[in-house]
């Protein structure tokens, strides 16, 4: 049974750091890709930004989080992190991570459609 839990999130001043992270279990690292998503407040599923993605061949990070926010895995700990740095407001949202089969690619991993599961995701709030 395919399973995600995204953990780590909470309330943070700006400027400060939070790292996420997504335990994966059902499945290994090897033979997919882990996205991460966020979705803000008010906005519908559909509307899930893609942030960053990681596979055995390839990984992306969005322009407007690169320099800040990086992703990474623990093949060992079946488990992919996504450090963030210099938080801000405009980064209020819940944090979700997914898969896809089996690379990020270059066009497809921003878009929530091509993900097949999804965890519960994990609110994190930058607020002074």
């Amino acid at each position: 049974q395919v399973q995600l839990v995204e953990s780590g999130g909470g309330l943070v001043q700006p400027g400060g750091s939070l790292r996420l992270s997504c335990a994966v279990s059902g499945f290994t690292l090897d033979s997919y890709a882990v996205g991460w998503f966020r979705q803000a407040p008010g906005r519908e599923r559909r509307e899930r930004q893609g942030i960053a993605c990681i596979s055995d061949t390839d990984g992306h990070t969005a322009d407007s989080v690169k320099g800040r926010f990086t992703i990474s895995r623990d093949k060992a700990k079946n488990t992919v992190y996504l450090q963030m740095n210099s938080l801000q407001p405009e980064d209020t949202a819940v944090y979700y991570c997914a898969i896809r089969d089996p690379t990020c690619s270059a066009y497809g991993w921003k878009y929530y459609y091509e993900y097949n599961y999804w965890g519960q995701g994990t609110q994190v709030t930058v607020s002074s």
